[in-house]
C-alpha cells in the first residue's frame, strides 16, 4: 500500500500556490433547517471548473525532466483532461487527452482550447480510451498520467482534504463524490495524516456502486456498464491504488440516482450556484439523508448499515465537496427544468 503522508500532502500544497485556487467553503445557509452547518467546497471555482487541477498539476510538475520533454498522455471523461491541458500548457509540455465520444462537448472543447491533442474513441467510458492511451506510451514515448490511481494525482487532490481542515476546524463530516477514487483516497489521506477526528462519506450514482461492489468483495471490482448524469464519475471500479486508501479510513458510502441529483442541482442554482451533475451528488446526498426524507436512499442489508451510519455524521457540522461546474449552458437549462 502506497501511503500519503502529511510532507507529501503540504509539499503538493505549496506547489499548487498561484496555480490553483484555495477555494471557499461557502455556508448553505439554506440548510439551517437541518439543524446544523453546511458548507460547499467550492470546487467549481478552479480555473478549470473542477478539482482536477490539483491532482493533474502535482503529476507533471514533479515529472523529471526527460519525461516532459517527451510529453504525456491520459484518459479522461473530461475534467481530469481540462486539468492535464492546462497544466502542461503551463508548463510547456505536449499533452495527448484520450475521451470517450459521448464526452461533453465543453469538455472537449476546452481540453482543445487549452493547447491538447483531442484523441476521441469509444462510445463511452471504459477500457477503450486507455488502451489507446497506452498505445501512444509504446509508440512515441510519452508518460501516463492516470486519471486518478497515481500517487501524485492522489497527493494533489488531498489538498482539498487539507484546506476543509485548516479552513473549518469545527468540521466533523466531509461528503465526498467517487468515481475512480482519487479525491476520496486524498482526502481520507489528508485526515489520517493529520489525525482529524473527522468522517468522511463518499457519494457514487446508484446506477454504478463501484465502491459499494470494492467493499463487498474486499477489492477493487469491475462493474457491468452502467449510465449516470454523474459524467465525471463513469470510472466502473475503483482504482487499486485508491482502494486501500479508502478502504480503513472511509466511514460509509451511499448512492444518488439521477433525479436526486437533478434535484439538487435545481436546489444550488436556487442559490446561485450552478455546478456539474457530478459536483451536486454530495449536495443529493445531503438532502436525501435529511430526516424528513428516509426513505428516499435505498436500506436493504450492508447498504442500510452505511445508510444510518452516514445519517448519523451528516447530523454534524458537514462540508460537501462540489468537484465542479463544467457543464453547457443548454444541458444545464435541460437538466434544472421541473
Amino acid at each position: 500500500m502506497i501511503e500519503i503522508t502529511l510532507d507529501n500532502l503540504r509539499e503538493a500544497q505549496a506547489g499548487l500556490a498561484g496555480v490553483a485556487e484555495r477555494t471557499p467553503l461557502i455556508p448553505l445557509e439554506q440548510a439551517r433547517s437541518m439543524s446544523r452547518e453546511v458548507r460547499l467546497k467550492a470546487e467549481h471555482l478552479q480555473p478549470i471548473g473542477a478539482f482536477k487541477i490539483r491532482g493533474a498539476w502535482t503529476a507533471l510538475r514533479r515529472l523529471p525532466a526527460d519525461a516532459r520533454r517527451h510529453g504525456v498522455v491520459t484518459s479522461s471523461s473530461g475534467n481530469h483532461g481540462l486539468g492535464i491541458a492546462f497544466a502542461a500548457n503551463r508548463l510547456g509540455i505536449r499533452a495527448v487527452v484520450v475521451m470517450p465520444e459521448s464526452a461533453a462537448a465543453v469538455k472537449v472543447d476546452g481540453v482543445r482550447q487549452l493547447g491538447a491533442e483531442v484523441v476521441l474513441t469509444g462510445k463511452t467510458r471504459g477500457p477503450e480510451q486507455t488502451i489507446a492511451a497506452q498505445e501512444f506510451v509504446d509508440r512515441e514515448g510519452l508518460t501516463m498520467i492516470p486519471p486518478f490511481d497515481h500517487p501524485d494525482v492522489i497527493a494533489g487532490q488531498g489538498t482539498c482534504g487539507l484546506e476543509i481542515l485548516e479552513q473549518w476546524p469545527e468540521v466533523r463530516t466531509i461528503m465526498v463524490p467517487v468515481g475512480g477514487g482519487g479525491l476520496l483516497a486524498g482526502i481520507c489521506s489528508a485526515v489520517r495524516a493529520t489525525g482529524a477526528d473527522v468522517r468522511v462519506i463518499a457519494v457514487e450514482p446508484a446506477r454504478i456502486p463501484k465502491l459499494s461492489a470494492a467493499f463487498a468483495a474486499d477489492r477493487p471490482t469491475t462493474l457491468a456498464a452502467g449510465s449516470s448524469l454523474a459524467d465525471g464519475l463513469l470510472t466502473k471500479s475503483v482504482g487499486n491504488v485508491t482502494w486501500p486508501l479508502i478502504r480503513d479510513t472511509l466511514d460509509s458510502v451511499v448512492s444518488v440516482t439521477d433525479d436526486q441529483i437533478r434535484a439538487a442541482m435545481r436546489w444550488l442554482g436556487a442559490h446561485h450556484l450552478r455546478v456539474e451533475p457530478s459536483g451536486a451528488v454530495t449536495t443529493a446526498a445531503l438532502l436525501a439523508l435529511d430526516s424528513s426524507c428516509r426513505d428516499s436512499l435505498e436500506q436493504t442489508g450492508e447498504q442500510a448499515r452505511h445508510v444510518e451510519r452516514a445519517r448519523s455524521a451528516s447530523r454534524e457540522a458537514t462540508a460537501l465537496v462540489c468537484t465542479g461546474g463544467n457543464v453547457d449552458a443548454a444541458r444545464y437549462a435541460e437538466l434544472t427544468a421541473r
